[in-house]
């Protein structure tokens, strides 16, 4: 599935033990270890609980996929066996000690994560280290999985709230790298196989393309020897390529995908434009921001379409945010009817940024609100495990939590009017509109150039 790099507020406040008050924020220790074979591991002791998570990312996902689709499948095929053990053994195994085991793939990296009780450590690592080095993608469990999913795909055609962000990403990167969907389609479906899968993971599961993290109860000294030991033997095979990733301009003219659902009763929307990778420095200023127009329930974006004129259940806005680029949205859905009026009050609303502008009790109130989602003395070690490889592949300083209250406090009203001029994207925006086509068509001309497709089809 598809796993974007937004790592929001809420979450990295949710994560830290040390914190005590809202200006004691503060990274665990942890350790840095580059074995020999170029392989990253992480170490921190987080002794709360009697548990262990640990997260790996590999660097290669969607983007460096010459199927559409194949880096997903390829991840979730790891867990069909290995050298030691078959697919229902590895899941035997881990069921019997309660332990889970999962993979994923995103636009820029792939994944795995298990969590699992510290007395079944060496049981585990030896089933991540055998899944992440000898996988046998054994062709029955793939033709299995295959035929599931295509049943998803066909699926997800029905939803426009699953597919509204893939068009957007599609629409707003066009030729990009970053354009790339995660899930394949049935076109590319068709071309992926056992030998698709092989020379992809040959290609970018290699000891010098991976980072892992281990948190919880053990001691560094001897967590790290278990993992060396487990690792130590795994060769890199070749060098890799990666696809360039350059950063996007905004588009030169407003365009409009309108996507044709004929049984559709609502309309689902997003405009936006150009965003910002994961590790811009002013990541937090534009966090709250955004609390501000649509990132919290009282937020101006909400209140406008929800509370005050009942066109929507809600709407929101955020920064998608990628590992070299990303794209700002507003996001909501409303009935076929009121589609015109709903566009022109969201778009009302977000110019309020530049038109109204920030002043100083808005801002204030904001910034409570960031601070105050960091529930004290709560964390747990997956939340820790996935931090610290989120800092080491999206190449974010670990200054960004110890600093956290700081960057939020020093946020003036003049600084923030002028990052909204900065980054928010104001000119040349970009819609997808999904809903019935023959009903909307008219007011899709009023906001751009538009291309019209069926509900399913690409773009």
């Amino acid at each position: 599935m598809q796993m974007i790099y937004k790592v929001s507020v809420v979450l990295l406040l949710t994560v830290l033990s040390c914190c005590v008050s809202a200006g004691d924020f503060k990274l665990p220790d942890y350790e840095k270890v580059k074995l020999e074979n170029g392989m990253t591991l992480l170490l921190m002791e987080h002794k709360e609980v009697p548990l262990i998570n640990i997260q790996v990312r590999v660097s290669a996902g969607a983007v460096d996929s010459p199927i559409e689709g194949l880096s997903d499948v390829t991840a979730e095929a790891l867990r069909f066996g290995n050298k030691s053990m078959t697919k229902k053994e590895m899941e035997e195994a881990l069921d019997f000690i309660g332990a889970n085991l999962s993979t994923w793939s995103g636009v820029d990296v792939s994944g795995l994560q298990s969590s699992f009780h510290k007395k079944d450590k060496k049981t585990v690592i030896d089933i991540i280290a055998n899944t992440l080095m000898s996988p046998t993608f054994n062709k029955d469990e793939l033709d299995k999985y295959l035929t599931r999913y295509s049943s998803q795909i066909e699926q997800r055609k029905e939803s426009p709230k699953a597919l509204v962000g893939d068009y957007f990403k599609s629409l707003y990167f066009s030729d990009h790298p970053y354009s790339v969907q995660v899930m394949a389609t049935q076109k590319s479906l068709s071309k992926i196989n056992k030998s698709a899968i092989e020379n992809f993971y040959q290609k970018y599961y290699q000891p010098n393309n991976i980072v892992i993290a281990v948190v919880g109860d053990f001691q560094v000294k001897s967590m790290k020897q278990q993992v060396l030991k487990a690792f130590s033997g795994w060769k890199n095979r070749h060098k890799q390529n990666f696809v360039r990733i350059e950063k996007m301009k905004q588009p030169p003219s407003a365009q409009v995908l309108l996507v044709n659902k004929e049984d559709a009763k609502e309309t689902t929307f997003y405009i936006g434009g150009k965003g910002i990778a994961r590790n811009n420095e002013d990541y937090v200023a534009l966090e709250v921001i955004n609390t501000i127009l649509g990132g919290r329930f009282t937020s101006w974006l909400n209140d406008a379409l929800r509370v005050n004129a009942g066109l929507t259940y809600s709407a929101s806005s955020d920064f998608i945010t990628l590992k070299n680029d990303g794209y700002f949205r507003i996001s909501t859905f409303t009935k076929t009817s009121t589609t015109e009026e709903a566009i022109d009050l969201a778009l009302k609303t977000y110019y309020q940024l530049w038109n109204k502008g920030i002043n100083e009790s808005i801002l204030k109130s904001a910034k409570a609100y960031v601070k105050g989602q960091f529930p004290p003395k709560f964390e747990t070690a997956g939340e820790l495990a996935e931090l610290l490889v989120d800092f080491e592949v999206l190449n974010i300083n670990p200054s960004f939590i110890n600093n956290f209250n700081t960057n939020v406090n020093e946020l003036t009203v003049e600084k923030a009017n002028d990052l909204v001029k900065q980054y928010f994207p104001k000119d040349n925006l970009q819609f997808v509109l999904i809903g019935k086509a023959d009903d909307i068509r008219k007011v899709a001309k009023k906001y751009g150039s538009v291309t019209e497709i069926e509900m399913g089809d690409q773009l």
